[in-house]
């Protein structure tokens, strides 16, 4: 039987190796996915190859020349394919899964493109997952890539670590939190989580630790997710329903990632400058390793907040910082806070900037405010179990 595991993870290193030597990124793909196929196929009856990446190059490669030459043909541009030609054996060593997914991140992508390319050459999905993951119809997610794919190409972008290396990174540890989050807190549909997104994110922090194992702020992000993914069991009830941190069961909680992850942060925020990660994952580890709710110390989630302030203008993390204050100093302090934030455009009409007033109302006794709050917050989310969770804060409010 194929590992699926071991085709996902050497999907991406096949793909840059072939973009490697021979360019033509969108093509190779199509390679990639053939050989793909072909273990899937052939494995189970012969066995896996004792070197299953060569193989795999090795049937790509064949595969892509094979298309080159027939898009030569039609094209008639013989000449080519000498430049065509792979100078030297493919099968190296070089694991190029990095400079993939920094050509993935190219600046003249959208996040979206830069995400569901990133999903499709690096994490190894299909266009069909990938567009049941985002609840876009298929023909739709096809579009979205084949644009990204034609925009890295006509940018001419050349397969190698970029010049800019280091501010492209910042857009690499974007899109593998975003595919994190949106897994981890879906932003429609009718489940709160999917799981198998959320893996993903975590499968490719882990991929870029092993790449770049000294950069702080990527051991910060696996850290980050490693810590808010072990309270992944805890988070729904038995019918789906969410349940808010401060009311989960915490032995549900999984100690291995929490062990790891605070591990991980402990080992990096020592060792150079501190980044937006690595202060977010120190707060999920206070969260972490809590035993309680009551038992949070909240002051100091209040001051890893105020730094993080001083490093991104981020409304999500203001808004979290009024969350940490109000639990700390009150919910009046909570609320003065709320005000000097509720006008920024990009919080003003998101749900979760009334599900946070309604709760601090409720922790303040306005019980009916809290109530037209909680139901202003579910009439603008559109996942089904926040809308329910919120309407239902409203009933018992009232």
């Amino acid at each position: 039987m194929v590992n699926d595991d071991l085709l996902r993870e050497l999907a991406p290193q096949v793909l840059g190796a072939l973009v490697r030597r021979y360019g033509h990124f969108d093509t190779a793909e199509d390679a990639v996915q053939e050989a793909l196929l072909a273990a899937a196929r052939q494995w189970p009856v012969d066995g896996v190859p004792s070197s299953p990446r060569g193989w795999l190059i090795t049937v790509a490669s064949r595969r892509l020349t094979d298309l080159l030459r027939r898009e030569q043909a039609r094209q008639l541009r013989e000449e080519r394919v000498a430049r065509w030609a792979p100078q030297g054996d493919p099968v190296g060593d070089t694991d190029d899964t990095l400079v993939l997914l920094f050509l993935c991140c190219h600046p003249s992508l959208s996040p979206a493109s830069q995400i569901a390319l990133t999903l499709r050459a690096v994490g190894g999905l299909t266009t069909v997952e990938i567009a049941r993951a985002f609840l876009v119809p298929e023909a739709t997610m096809t579009r979205r890539i084949s644009r990204a794919k034609a925009s890295v190409k006509e940018s001419g972008a050349r397969f190698r670590v970029p010049a800019d290396r280091e501010e492209r990174l910042g857009a690499v540890l974007q899109v593998v939190y975003l595919i994190f989050n949106e897994g981890y807190a879906s932003t429609t549909g009718p489940h709160l989580q999917r799981v198998e997104l959320a893996a993903e994110g975590i499968r490719l922090a882990r991929m870029l630790y092993r790449l770049l194992p000294d950069d702080p702020e990527v051991a910060g992000l696996l850290a980050l997710l490693l810590l808010t993914d072990a309270r992944r069991p805890a988070r729904t009830g038995s019918l789906g329903e969410l349940v808010p941190m401060a009311e989960q069961d915490r032995s549900r909680w999984i100690p291995e990632l929490i062990r790891e992850g605070v591990d991980l942060i402990t080992a990096t925020l020592p060792r150079g400058p501190v980044g937006p990660y690595q202060l977010q994952a120190a707060i999920a580890a206070i969260h972490d390793e809590s035993p309680s709710a009551d038992e949070t110390d909240w002051p100091q989630i209040v001051a890893l907040y105020e730094v993080l302030l001083q490093l991104t203008d981020n409304p999500m993390v203001a808004l979290n910082h009024v969350v940490a204050v109000a639990m700390s100093r009150g919910p009046a302090e909570g609320l003065r806070l709320l005000a000097t934030i509720e006008h920024d455009d990009r919080i003003a009409e998101d749900h979760r900037l009334y599900a946070v007033r309604a709760h601090l109302l409720e922790m303040s006794g306005d019980l009916s405010a809290a109530r037209a709050a909680y139901a202003e917050a579910a009439s603008r989310t559109t996942s089904v179990p926040q809308q329910r969770y919120l309407n239902a804060r409203a009933h018992d409010v009232g």
